[in-house]
């Protein structure tokens, strides 16, 4: 068997203002997404023709009809819906570090960075507006030549 990760799934009371910290955030785009009796949107990275690059599927909760969603895909108690729960945090590979954290000091995004001098990698942690934590790899290079 051969596994890769398809996409990661947030449900969420504030549909808007997560697909709003994508967008700006990770420039990551809505493109196309089946009629579900929920509402919510697909944010893709790259090209809309391939849903594999649908990345984060963002499941809104509409308080007033919760019975297209519960349906669907199960009840869901509104105070697990914070942060990543079990799963401590989703990860992206990236490049341009230097002008993804200029971008998120111009956004007032908190990061937290860690350098894993073992694997070549610089990390960098931040959270979406339902608390989940989000990882930027890039490579460690791209750290040093920044400090030089």
């Amino acid at each position: 068997m051969n596994l890769a990760i398809n996409h990661f799934s947030i449900r969420t009371t504030d549909l808007q203002a997560t697909q709003q910290f994508y967008e700006q955030v990770l420039s990551l785009t809505v493109g196309p997404r089946p009629e579900f009796p929920f509402p919510g949107v697909w944010m893709y990275s790259g090209d809309h023709g391939d849903i594999a690059n649908a990345v984060v599927h963002v499941i809104g909760i509409d308080p007033s009809d919760t019975a297209g969603l519960a349906n669907y895909l199960g009840d869901r108690n509104s105070s697990t819906l914070h942060g990543t729960g079990c799963i401590d945090h989703v990860a992206f590979s990236a490049t341009g570090l230097d002008v993804m954290l200029k971008h998120l000091a111009h956004l007032d995004i908190e990061v937290r960075e860690r350098t894993v001098p073992s694997l070549g990698l610089h990390q960098v942690f931040l959270d979406d507006p339902n608390g989940v934590v989000v990882e930027l790899n890039y490579p460690a290079s791209e750290k040093l030549s920044a400090a030089a």
